[in-house]
């Protein structure tokens, strides 16, 4: 997908050495996530992390994953309710029915989840979860198996019925999206966020934790030179430090060229100082470990896996 860290390589300001790429996008990321798990339609992909962990219990792996995370988010801001629904606090989501997009355990999904269990002993067992559409209806995806412990509660959103509706009338009590429903956008009273200072929550989760959540990871086809592998992961890189020099030399004129009002004070309180947006392992390896620690934990693999084995070997 074509972000501010990627946007180098799209333009040709960066380009991957040895390498005549041509770049492709489409309109959501889970549109990426289908053409490269049911079509091979890349040699290099964008992929949600969960989509690339259920990929490594098929018989023959088709992709390995480089320490290259082109999304990342905290995920408290990621959780609305209904105003009706009785939910105050994050305990009132036991016995409640949560709306996911797309499939049971996407990337926000399990996130979601990890912090709902870890911090405020709320587990997906002790709720029913319904999986469709944000705002239009979708059936949940097909291009990856639909994997869930036998005592969850999982079910399709009804025919014809999106997510952000289903919220908004109270067939549901809650919803985990990465898309703002547009019921909350259109300013609805109906709905809320669950945490409605989330960026105060989010700050405290990092100061506790280190975690700055990964969403999704650069895949390659495990047919690829080693050399094509690290040529790839130096461009994307290079395409990220690009970027975040563009937002340090805005700093110089207040971010002149940004239509945002105190950008700059935005920039200078939340950007981390050390390893901002990192790649590779190492000063990842605390997300990484937590996401898949989460992953195991919803049942939505065999084995907990270990950082390192879902990595191509490199010098990373």
């Amino acid at each position: 997908m074509e972000y501010d860290r990627t946007r180098a390589l799209f333009d040709g300001s960066v380009r991957i050495d040895g390498v005549d790429a041509t770049f492709d996008s489409g309109r959501l990321a889970s549109d990426v996530f289908e053409r490269m798990v049911r079509d091979r339609a890349f040699d290099v992909a964008e992929l949600g992390l969960t989509f690339y962990l259920r990929t490594l219990e098929l018989p023959n792996p088709p992709f390995v994953a480089i320490p290259v995370f082109p999304a990342r988010q905290f995920r408290h801001a990621a959780i609305f309710v209904n105003a009706a629904s009785g939910i105050e606090r994050p305990r009132d989501l036991v016995g409640k029915t949560i709306g996911e997009f797309g499939t049971y355990g996407h990337d926000v999904g399990v996130e979601a989840k990890g912090v709902l269990a870890d911090d405020y002993g709320v587990t997906p067992d002790k709720c029913r979860w319904v999986i469709g559409g944000a705002d239009l209806p979708m059936a949940p995806f097909d291009f990856v198996p639909l994997i869930h412990p036998a005592d969850v509660d999982v079910a399709p959103a009804p025919a014809g019925r999106g997510l952000s509706a289903m919220l908004e009338s109270g067939e549901i009590d809650a919803l985990i999206s990465a898309r703002v429903p547009q019921c909350v956008v259109d300013g609805s009273p109906a709905v809320r966020r669950l945490f409605p200072d989330y960026e105060a929550v989010e700050r405290d989760y990092y100061s506790r934790t280190g975690v700055y959540p990964i969403m999704h990871v650069l895949v390659v086809r495990r047919d690829l030179s080693a050399d094509v592998v690290q040529a790839v992961y130096r461009a994307f890189t290079e395409a990220k430090d690009l970027a975040l020099e563009r937002y340090r030399r805005g700093s110089l004129g207040q971010h002149m060229e940004m239509m945002v009002p105190w950008f700059t004070p935005l920039w200078d309180r939340n950007h981390f100082p050390d390893e901002f947006w990192a790649y590779g392992i190492e000063p990842n390896r605390a997300a990484i470990d937590s996401f898949l620690r989460h992953f195991h934990e919803q049942g939505l693999s065999r084995r907990r896996f270990a950082v390192d084995e879902i990595f191509a070997d490199g010098d990373w």
